[in-house]
């Protein structure tokens, strides 16, 4: 796998652009994707019970239609509470993209984020669409403008693309993402968008992204909130020429590693972003029972708002992550637990075999004080392991979020 300059429009086949279309004021706030061939295609979507418009469309497709050719995504407005008037809208926005493009409207996935329950001003948007899609493009900077659209309170966007030789050939995934919480209601969205020239069946890549979302964005924590919106969708255009992969093809295991190395890099993106942050923390569970139990107990650590808190302090209170650890649900030994943390300064034990060590509080302050601070927690239970990633928890956090519709 060679990592490349790159993101949505890394892959061959796939133009995209972004623009301010009035949305938001002054800045880019809606954004088509494009396949010049038809895609198989997977999606994955929020969990929370109150689901946006956009969200319903989509599963609809994934549910129903074999194949799709483009993604349409706006900003600034969620689209989600608003009555079946959002589920007029969001399909407004398929037939407008259609219209665009020359597609039919089952052809086109939808997704928005933004403020929740204010109706779409679907004028300004219709006409920001036709727009839109006469300025796609399948350059480097196009991509990058359709990465910039998807944007609400991130402060940078989010993109990463990969090529794998596969048959001789090269494969390449590129994507783009945005979010800086995974929160609800009237807050950001997490969204991400792969494509990749890959020939690969919808039912198997529905499989893929599927395996793949339990050890990228599930293993992520800005806040402990699930939004209306949260979606990951992929679509595979087929136009590297590759025989189709699938687990029995013998180089299915280069692009499945290449594939969710895109996910996790976003992923870790998006908490590197986290509303207010200015820590990336890092979570690991070695010698878990097994890997479930493992990836259990790091989402509890890094997702403990006293945890959060105690980094953003640069604060050693090792404490915190036990306790974090048993109330996580899972079952381990805590009286063989080593915990150290780390960073660019080094490396300090804070317990061993459950006991607390004598440690150089000054020292651990200078470790903890970095921008990136690890956490590793061996067990003696087994040889799961599971990493989770986050953010630390600040007053700034509550700034931003305190007026975020103001």
């Amino acid at each position: 796998m060679q990592i490349i300059d790159g993101g949505i429009t890394a892959a061959l086949g796939f133009s995209a652009n972004g623009i301010a279309s009035g949305i938001k004021k002054r800045k880019k706030d809606l954004a088509v994707v494009y396949s010049q061939q038809s895609c198989s295609f997977a999606g994955s979507f929020t969990t929370n019970l109150v689901k946006a418009a956009p969200v319903l469309w989509d599963q609809k497709l994934v549910a129903s239609s074999p194949a799709v050719q483009a993604i349409v995504v706006n900003s600034g407005n969620a689209n989600a509470c608003t009555a079946e008037q959002g589920n007029k809208d969001a399909q407004s926005m398929a037939d407008s993209v259609a219209k665009a493009l020359g597609l039919q409207d089952t052809q086109v996935l939808v997704c928005s984020t933004g403020v929740i329950g204010v109706p779409l001003p679907m004028e300004t948007v219709s006409k920001g669409i036709a727009t839109c899609a006469k300025g796609l493009g399948d350059t480097r900077e196009s991509g990058a403008l359709a990465a910039e659209a998807i944007m609400t309170t991130d402060t940078f966007p989010k993109e990463v693309a990969v090529s794998v030789e596969i048959e001789g050939k090269q494969v390449t995934i590129g994507g783009m993402a945005k979010g800086s919480g995974m929160i609800h209601p009237n807050m950001a969205t997490m969204l991400s968008f792969i494509t990749t020239d890959a020939v690969i069946e919808k039912a198997e890549l529905q499989k893929l992204l599927g395996s793949s979302i339990i050890d990228s964005y599930n293993m992520i924590s800005v806040d402990g909130d699930t939004s209306t919106n949260d979606t990951v969708l992929v679509l595979a255009n087929g136009m590297s020429g590759t025989k189709t992969l699938s687990p029995s093809h013998p180089e299915w295991e280069k692009f499945v590693q290449s594939f969710l190395y895109v996910h996790t890099e976003l992923a870790k993106a998006i908490v590197r972003d986290g509303e207010g942050a200015g820590k990336f923390l890092e979570v690991t569970v070695k010698g878990a029972k097994d890997k479930q139990t493992a990836q259990k107990l790091a989402r509890s650590v890094i997702s403990s708002n006293l945890v959060k808190t105690a980094f953003f302090g640069s604060d050693a209170n090792w404490g915190r992550i036990l306790c974090a650890m048993g109330y996580s649900g899972a079952s381990f030994d805590t009286g063989a637990v080593d915990l150290f943390f780390s960073s660019a300064k080094g490396t300090i034990q804070v317990v061993s075999k459950g006991v607390p060590v004598a440690f150089d509080e000054s020292i651990a302050k200078g470790i903890l004080l970095e921008k990136e601070v690890s956490t590793l927690a061996v067990l003696q239970d087994g040889d799961g392991e599971g990493t989770a990633w986050g953010c630390d928890l600040s007053y700034e956090y509550v700034r931003i979020n305190g007026d975020y519709r103001s």
